[in-house]
């Protein structure tokens, strides 16, 4: 697909050249994402903004469910960011080359995800559905799964830096 000149970093479009109705703000609504995106096993993703829906050059969107106790298998995404915002439940991510480090995250939680990092998501509820809002830094679905032998107990690693202490 080719770059869209509407979305140009360069500058602003000529007042009355494009026809905003149709090319400006659009709403997806909850109940029409698409399930037709990359998967992985163990998770049902939807997508509800990318370059099909809406045009989007830069950026793709939309939900992730996992089932209760349940694990995604591992993967990457490639050249893409992502982040992923926990709405509901409790999330556990283990990545690394054999999944050998952890961290949780519940609802209100931001998860950052670097490219290529190998990784897996698992609820940790036994009984909550984890229920997730994605977002990668470009308007493709790059999912590669991967085949990970993981080590047995991972390391935890905290968040830690001047502002934010180990619990």
């Amino acid at each position: 697909m080719s770059h869209d000149p509407r979305y140009h970093d360069a500058e602003p479009p000529t007042p009355g050249t494009i026809d905003w109705r149709h090319n400006g703000v659009r709403v997806i609504k909850g109940n029409q994402l698409d399930p037709n995106t990359a998967q992985t096993p163990g998770m049902n993703r939807a997508a509800a903004i990318n370059a099909a829906r809406v045009g989007a050059q830069k950026i793709w969107a939309g939900t992730v469910h996992i089932h209760p106790n349940a694990k995604t298998g591992a993967h990457h995404h490639g050249h893409l960011e992502s982040v992923i915002y926990v709405v509901r439940g409790k999330a556990r991510m283990r990545w690394g080359e054999r999944l050998e480090f952890v961290a949780e995250a519940e609802a209100g939680d931001f998860i950052f995800v670097p490219p290529y990092v190998p990784h897996q998501e698992i609820n940790a509820s036994p009984d909550q559905t984890l229920e997730c809002v994605l977002v990668r830094s470009d308007n493709e679905a790059v999912v590669v799964n991967l085949d990970i032998e993981p080590v047995e107990k991972p390391e935890a690693v905290y968040w830690v830096d001047p502002i934010h202490k180990r619990p």
